[in-house]
């Protein structure tokens, strides 16, 4: 018998229904990578024709154009694309391309203007002069604005914030670019991109388990997204368009600079995070590593800069680990030792960490009353995930909040950040753990009303304060809200 054990599709985990292009609170952040093999889906087009971030409508012409790219693409691999300037500065490109820097909100670049100036200086004059800059050949990107952002386990990540012009100029790109590398990328591919969920990432590690891969590794590249070649990341975009303004769009937004400190240094290697063309980027340098890691060491992925494999056996995962360094060392990238480990997932013995959550091999209690010793993969909020959201509810709950009176403000400001928690593990085998922070939230309610009270708190008002009464203030309760993910998928 494999080691996994060969469970039915009801008995084994589910998973998380959603994945979101920000960081559901307290989870891992949810941008996903190449996980497993044996999905239908290709690329952008689903099953039926590529899909953008949001359902297009029949009669939108943009919808149109990118499903023609991605046809055309799809049926010859080997093509280069030209003149598609023409199609990046079409203006109903430009005003999708607005639409979306709006919606995505973001702060303002080195020129200190935001969403609202751009707005109040005029949207349409704006894309005016944006059209026409381009056209022109005279458009030229500013620095980024470097900004650094705290890291869950420790350290800091650096930003790079353009211009909101610049940013509009990059979606444009991007809405034309995309469908055509989407094409390329696997099926079983998730990072940074568009209808693709955690959803899908998870429910594959859940399925490798089942056909006997019992067998993960870790790998992390070493500040990868500051360490991206320039110059091969330009032959691998020209492998697919052959127009040199847009490959020199590509080179100005990567050699743009950084301007940090008052002082703007020049950008020689890498793509900073932030900036929209820059997850496009990412994969696109990424597609060369997985094509000859998926011939080198069976299933690989990756993981916005985080790479997988896994195997049936301990050789494979060691093999996968020496493929992988030698496919990176070719790539200009390193592994970090640190961070990269063999995981042996059979009977209990070790688990691991993924996108917030917590697998390990669990028996089955059900078919073990029976007298079968069946394993399948038990799935969790990571402790990680846990304490973050526990400091998250400290933080709007806690003492510094004890002037509020009315607990249905708390309520408000509370709910919010359960149900975005819960929507993203609910899937899981998380009942156990939704119980605790239920009960961790209604403890953390209780404690302010008490500690403004003090000695004048009458025992029938302490006495009310059950989580029942919070539940009936409005409070959102995560107990009954676990599904499978065939309903989480559609709810």
């Amino acid at each position: 018998m494999k080691a996994s054990g060969a469970q039915r599709e009801s008995e084994g985990v589910v998973v998380p229904p959603m994945g979101v292009d920000e960081n559901a609170p307290g989870g891992k952040g949810p941008h996903f990578g190449h996980v497993g093999e044996g999905d239908t889906r290709e690329g952008m087009a689903g099953q039926t024709g590529p899909s953008d971030p949001g359902r297009r409508e029949p009669g939108d012409k943009v919808g149109y154009l990118q499903r023609r790219l991605w046809a055309a693409a799809k049926r010859s691999p080997g093509r280069r694309f030209h003149a598609l300037l023409d199609r990046i500065c079409r203006r109903d490109v430009l005003e999708e391309a607005w639409k979306r820097v709006r919606a995505n909100r973001g702060a303002a670049g080195v020129d200190r203007e935001t969403l609202a100036d751009e707005e109040a200086y005029g949207a349409e004059r704006m894309l005016d002069e944006l059209q026409a800059s381009l056209r022109a050949g005279k458009y030229r990107p500013a620095p980024v604005r470097r900004q650094t952002i705290p890291k869950a386990g420790g350290g800091v990540r650096g930003l790079g914030i353009p211009t909101v012009r610049d940013r509009v100029a990059q979606q444009a790109a991007k809405v034309v670019l995309e469908p055509i590398f989407e094409a390329d990328f696997r099926p079983s591919s998730y990072g940074y991109r568009p209808q693709r969920s955690a959803t899908e990432a998870l429910e594959r590690v859940r399925r490798g388990f089942i056909r006997g891969y019992a067998w993960v590794v870790e790998f992390d590249i070493r500040s990868y997204f500051d360490s991206i070649d320039h110059e091969r990341m330009l032959r691998l975009v020209e492998q697919r368009l052959s127009g040199r303004r847009v490959v020199k769009l590509v080179r100005q937004w990567l050699r743009a600079g950084v301007l940090e400190g008052g002082q703007t240094r020049e950008t020689v290697t890498g793509t900073l995070q932030g900036g929209v063309i820059s997850p496009l980027l990412a994969n696109i340098y990424l597609l060369d590593l997985t094509d000859a890691g998926q011939r080198g060491c069976g299933r690989v992925g990756a993981l916005r800069g985080r790479l997988g494999g896994a195997g049936p056996q301990p050789t494979e995962a060691e093999a996968a680990v020496e493929a992988m360094r030698s496919i990176l060392t070719e790539l200009g990238l390193e592994l970090h030792a640190d961070k990269t480990r063999e995981v042996d997932l059979r009977e209990d013995r070790e688990g691991f960490d993924f996108l917030g959550c917590h697998f390990q091999a669990r028996v089955s209690g059900r078919l073990l009353e029976r007298g079968i010793r069946r394993y399948y993969l038990h799935r969790c909020p990571s402790q990680r995930s846990m304490k973050r959201l526990r400091q998250r509810v400290h933080d709007l709950i806690g003492r510094d909040r004890n002037g509020v009176k009315d607990v249905r403000v708390l309520i408000r400001d509370i709910n919010p950040v359960l149900i975005g928690w819960g929507n993203y593990f609910r899937t899981g085998n998380a009942a156990s753990k939704f119980i605790s922070i239920d009960r961790y939230v209604s403890d953390s309610a209780t404690s302010l009303p008490r500690e403004r009270q003090g000695r004048s708190l009458r025992p029938a008002q302490a006495r009310q304060w059950t989580a029942d009464w919070f539940h009936e203030q409005g409070r959102h309760r995560l107990r009954g809200t676990i599904c499978y993910p065939e309903v989480g998928n559609h709810a």
